[in-house]
């Protein structure tokens, strides 16, 4: 009888040991299929990216200028290098250019004062104005590599003159004359701009223009209620 009481407690033991090593092998294996931590314990860098929001020749006071905005995401780069393409020569390159602003077409040439002196594709030849130079390869269109980190490139039409604005000399027209409106082909969503006239002013929206004639009608009502209201008056005096 003492053999086997003395036997219980050896079992016991041996089964609380089987049970610990058990649960200590299932911890471990629970442990080693969790997944393993990352090396620096960051989330992984964004992948830069550039988009040109706006990009738009327009013509300001009868000089031709590219204007654009750039949003550029997973670089610290806050200036960019444009480039015009030139297909069959040296191309021009601007660098250190602000994300947002406009610039200058190659060819183009202004005084201190901002009137303009020369255009791309005429010469001032004996005192006329004749077609070529050097810089014929802007026009009708052009491409414009836009260089952050990454880049982009679009074409520009070159833009051409209005009855307000005048991209070739006075009282020219090229033979060959560039696209019938302003246009681009940028990056899928960017946004045209309005078109400035030659004394520098935006032309105004159509949220504008429908104010104006909703004010117009007001007061056309306001001065009819005035008039009945004055012959009824009369009537009944």
């Amino acid at each position: 009888m003492a053999t086997a009481v003395r036997t219980l407690p050896r079992a016991v033991t041996a089964l609380g040991l089987g049970l610990a090593m058990g649960v200590a092998g299932a911890s471990a294996a629970t442990a080693d299929a969790s997944p393993s931590p990352s090396v620096t314990g960051y989330p992984e860098p964004e992948e830069p990216s550039l988009t040109a929001e706006m990009f738009q020749p327009i013509c300001d006071g009868d000089v031709p200028y590219l204007l654009y905005r750039l949003t550029a995401t997973g670089t610290d780069s806050s200036t960019a290098t444009i480039t015009w393409i030139n297909p069959s020569g040296d191309d021009v390159v601007l660098t250190d250019q602000p994300l947002s602003g406009r610039v200058l077409w190659p060819g183009a040439v202004v005084g201190a004062d901002g009137s303009p002196l020369d255009w791309p594709g005429w010469s001032l030849v004996d005192g006329e104005w004749v077609e070529g130079d050097e810089f014929d390869w802007v026009r009708p269109q052009v491409d414009v590599k836009f260089e952050v980190n990454p880049e982009l490139t679009a074409t520009a039409a070159y833009p051409p003159s209005s009855p307000s604005c005048a991209t070739n000399p006075p009282g020219e027209t090229p033979s060959t004359p560039g696209a019938p409106a302003p246009g681009s082909e940028p990056a899928p969503g960017a946004v045209p701009a309005a078109q400035p006239t030659s004394s520098g002013f935006l032309p105004q929206t159509g949220a504008e223009v429908g104010l104006l004639a909703a004010v117009a009608a007001g007061l056309v009502a306001v001065g009819a209620g005035i008039t009945v209201l004055v012959r009824r008056r009369r009537t009944t005096g």
